[in-house]
């Protein structure tokens, strides 16, 4: 697989400062159901990495002591196969915590997994699922064959319990990534699309839209890099920059943490290998620091951040700004 942080770290991105720390962003592991080709984790079934019954009970831990943290953010691979999930969501929901699952929904469907999405619902977890078009072709495209039918089934599965049905409670969000090097469409307009064609078709029902640009790292970047496609998708991304957008980027309220409990400015920075390091360089740990030495740290910025300011931004909360433009349909 192709590298692209040496091609990445030498920017121009605009220098960013933190404010408030609010949210914990936990990668679970790298392990996954699945291996999609925009997946800027690397992540499959064959991948071991695990966080540790001892990096959970750090995170418990650091969220006790921290009261800033209103929110954690599960993540993976897929976070559900990690052992300590359950352990990890009871505890941050005992605190008063929102806890957001990044759910690929194929997940709820294997062996020995068929009650998470009764628990996810039972404690009041927020769900993001991956869904990247409602065609099944260019969802099998990107995440595999037999991957759009499993993935309903797990949709009507949150929606039995009333995830994405007014008054509920239960909040089911979608997530929607370009097929290549492209842009995403407007958010608004393409939810629209989604709630028509899935609750027309399919009877589903969900909340929200998130449109999410591909980050030119991992899978996704070497992927570029081999179709000679990652100087131009770069330009396409620099040339889109927008400077309104860097007042919400997603880093300056969250701290993203690794496997082995290794603190990073965001998800994306931690598959580049960009931590967070101490005067002397050497990389901190969850159970070395406290929220007010993070929040007085700098982010480490790269060109990879054009990714997230480009157009109507991208976060792991979807669109950062509004666009008016009509929206194609998700195959484009």
């Amino acid at each position: 697989m192709h590298a692209t942080v040496h091609l990445l770290t030498h920017s121009d991105f605009p220098r960013l400062g933190r404010r408030a720390i609010e949210t914990l962003q936990l990668n679970l592991g790298y392990r996954c159901n699945q291996s999609c080709v925009h997946c800027h984790v690397n992540a499959g079934p064959a991948r071991t990495e695990e966080m540790t019954d001892e990096t959970v009970d750090a995170v418990i831990d650091f969220v006790a002591a921290s009261p800033e943290i209103k929110a954690i953010d599960l993540t993976g691979g897929a976070p559900e196969l990690n052992r300590n999930f359950r352990r990890l969501v009871i505890a941050a929901r005992a605190r008063g915590l929102r806890v957001i699952d990044r759910c690929n929904l194929t997940i709820l469907e294997e062996p020995g997994h068929e009650d998470l999405a009764a628990f996810l619902a039972a404690h009041g977890v927020e769900v993001v699922a991956s869904l990247p078009c409602y065609l099944e072709e260019n969802v099998e495209k990107q995440r595999g064959k037999g991957v759009f039918a499993a993935s309903l089934k797990g949709l009507r599965r949150l929606n039995a319990l009333g995830y994405g049905r007014p008054g509920s409670g239960l909040v089911l969000n979608l997530v929607y990534n370009p097929q290549g090097a492209s842009l995403p469409p407007a958010q608004a307009a393409l939810e629209a699309d989604y709630k028509r064609h899935l609750g027309e078709r399919y009877g589903i029902v969900f909340d929200h839209l998130f449109t999410l640009a591909n980050m030119p790292i991992q899978r996704f970047g070497s992927m570029l890099i081999s179709k000679g496609q990652f100087n131009a998708y770069m330009t396409t991304l620099r040339e889109a920059h927008r400077d309104a957008n860097l007042d919400t980027v997603m880093c300056r309220s969250l701290i993203s943490v690794d496997w082995q409990g290794y603190l990073y400015d965001c998800d994306f920075n931690q598959q580049l290998g960009l931590a967070l390091t101490d005067k002397s360089h050497s990389r901190l740990h969850l159970t070395g620091v406290s929220v007010a030495l993070l929040e007085n740290l700098p982010i480490r910025v790269a060109d990879h951040c054009y990714g997230c300011t480009a157009g109507q931004g991208s976060s792991c909360g979807g669109a950062l700004a509004s666009e008016t433009a009509p929206a194609p349909s998700c195959g484009n």
